[in-house]
């Protein structure tokens, strides 16, 4: 029997189901959580760390979490989008160009929602740690954003799941198993192909930098005058 091919490393898998988490518990601290919403800022905080961490494990992480594995123009997302309608697309050991977009769309969208969070103020108990360094105009803008966001980020998760069923039913693919087990059965990947794993040592160094950023960041921009 066919042993199974390594594709994606744990603090990817982690990330991937964090981020489901956090997004859903965004929503949960902000409709349900203490006057304060300090539950609601807390997970802001981690989405950003999160969302650091991601960008920088898709620097130096494993090879299929590197930008450079999966990032692709868009000539190759529309020839993977004719081959799936023709049912035979071509089979990628990490994201295929559609799931990439969604990746990158996705880091975007909940990395600017954080930083518009970190503004927002109701002007009565809720502030943010950065609304008195903008002005008044700006506060309500970005307050305004954080709150649209919010269903900007539902609709694009939204059509990345539809991707993701479009795909096993056109394609007989099943993605979500994978970033489950963070293996591929050998008809998923191409001949010769598999993961290089970097370590874990360097994904916890990673996470605590990303952390040690966002606190760095945050602090020392509401020192500025």
């Amino acid at each position: 029997m066919p042993r199974p091919i390594p594709t994606w490393d744990l603090p990817t898998r982690l990330f991937h189901w964090l981020l489901v988490l956090l997004i859903a518990n965004a929503w949960l601290s902000w409709k349900f959580a203490d006057i304060e919403m300090q539950w609601h800022m807390w997970n802001g905080y981690t989405l950003l760390t999160l969302v650091l961490f991601r960008l920088l494990w898709g620097i130096w992480g494993s090879s299929t979490a590197r930008f450079t594995q999966f990032v692709r123009g868009p000539r190759t997302l529309f020839r993977y989008l004719s081959a799936i309608r023709r049912g035979s697309p071509p089979h990628y050991l990490g994201h295929n160009p559609a799931g990439a977009l969604g990746v990158i769309l996705l880091l975007a969208l909940v990395g600017l929602q954080g930083c518009f969070g970190l503004f927002t103020t109701d002007e009565i108990l809720v502030e943010g740690p950065l609304a008195s360094q903008v002005s008044s105009d700006w506060q309500g803008w970005l307050g305004g954003w954080h709150q649209r966001g919010f269903y900007i980020i539902l609709g694009v998760a939204g059509l990345h799941v539809a991707a993701v069923l479009a795909h096993l039913w056109l394609a007989k693919d099943n993605l979500v198993r994978p970033m489950i087990t963070g293996v591929k059965e050998p008809s998923q990947v191409p001949d010769g192909e598999a993961a290089v794993t970097a370590p874990l040592w360097l994904a916890a160094v990673t996470l605590l930098l990303a952390a040690g950023l966002v606190w760095l960041g945050i602090n020392i921009w509401s020192l500025l005058p």
